[in-house]
This record gives C-alpha cells, structure tokens and sequence, in this order.
C-alpha cells in the first residue's frame, strides 16, 4: 500500500484549462484569466467559470448575464497572464495586450480574434459560494479558427491550450502527448458492451 500524507485543505485540482473570459463592462471589452472553469452538463452544454466577488469583469456578467470564454494558444502566454493580474478597473486590457476583439450574435459577449476557439453563454445561474461566485449557462455559440482544425475537426494539438498547475507554485503548461483512447483503453480491463450515456437515458 503506498503511504499517504495528509495535506491542507486548498482548491486543489489539477490540470485547468487557462482561458479569458470576456465580459463587457460599460459597454467597453473586459477579459480575465480563468482556471476554473468546466463543462457542466452535456445536454444541453453548460459551461460554469468560478469568479472572485471583487474582479471587475463580474460587473460586467451580472448587468449583462452573459460571458464569453476564449481558450489561448501558448503563443499568448504572456497575454495571458496580465489579463490575470492587472484590473479592468484601471487599465485597457484589450488594447495594452492588442487584442482584435468582435462580437457573434451575443451582445456585450466579447471575443479575441487571436484566440483559436471563442466560447458565447449567456449567465443563467449565478451562485454565491464565498470568496467566488459559480456561473453558469449554456453555450449557444462557438467560433474556431480554421488554422486549428483537421478535415474539418478541432485539433487539440494546433490549438496548443495552455495548462495550469496550481500546485506546486503554479505554472503554466503545454499539453502533453496522447496516452490512450477514452471510452476505449478501459475495456483492456473487461470488455465493456454497454454504452453508459444510453443506460442514463433510459
């Protein structure tokens, strides 16, 4: 048996995707580095982003109850990391990064052109936890860059998504190489038949 030692009680998960959620405060673009952030619900998709209750792009979600959810290349890293550090409250984000922002069919729901895949929701579930607030809705928009997608599929690879670690001191990432098939590798154990996502419709 492999010996445990028990830690401190953090928000300890890891990997995150890293993304910048988009928001429109005052009518002016406003992004922020997020970590957490997850797929809710596969039916219909819901995204959720956890936000500090003092981050300035929350303004924004709640007057407009909708968020946008960019997903960086490595190649912005460093972009990344100032919308994560500096405040909309005080400076142009957009504009000291030289982000091309345009928006799809969500009003006040921003996009960086420079990101390979852009995400719009609108806000239908706001939960106060503590020192961050849960959002959630689903997805109603989805906008890729052609460059990133093979016959005609989003490829993982070209997007090159940057990983964090929050433990230990927290880094950013590349993504690493395939490993195994889901839905797939597991049956080397016991060959499965039964589909699960048909058992829970039933």
């Amino acid at each position: 048996m492999n010996k445990k030692t028990k830690l401190d009680i953090m928000p300890l998960l890891f990997p995150h995707p890293t993304v910048l959620v988009g928001a429109d405060v005052a009518d002016k673009p406003d992004f922020i580095t997020v970590a957490w952030v997850t797929i809710a619900c596969g039916t219909p998709p819901y995204m959720a982003i956890a936000l500090n209750r003092v981050r300035h792009s929350f303004k924004g979600i709640r007057e407009n109850m909708v968020f946008s959810v960019n997903i960086p290349n490595t190649q912005l890293l460093k972009e990344t990391d100032y919308c994560g550090i500096a405040t909309g409250a005080k400076h142009d984000k957009a504009k000291d990064c030289k982000f091309t922002v345009f928006y799809g069919e969500i009003a006040h729901a921003p996009y960086i052109e420079q990101c390979p895949l852009n995400i719009g929701c609108t806000a239908e579930h706001i939960l106060k936890l503590g020192s961050h607030y849960l959002i959630a809705g689903p997805i109603k928009e989805i906008y890729a860059s052609e460059d990133c997608m093979t016959d005609g599929k989003l490829d993982a690879g070209k997007i090159d998504p940057i990983i964090y670690m929050t433990y230990p001191g927290g880094t950013y990432n590349k993504l690493g190489k395939v490993i195994g098939k889901a839905f797939s590798i597991g049956k080397e154990i016991r060959d499965i038949k039964d589909d699960w996502e048909r058992q829970l419709a039933k």
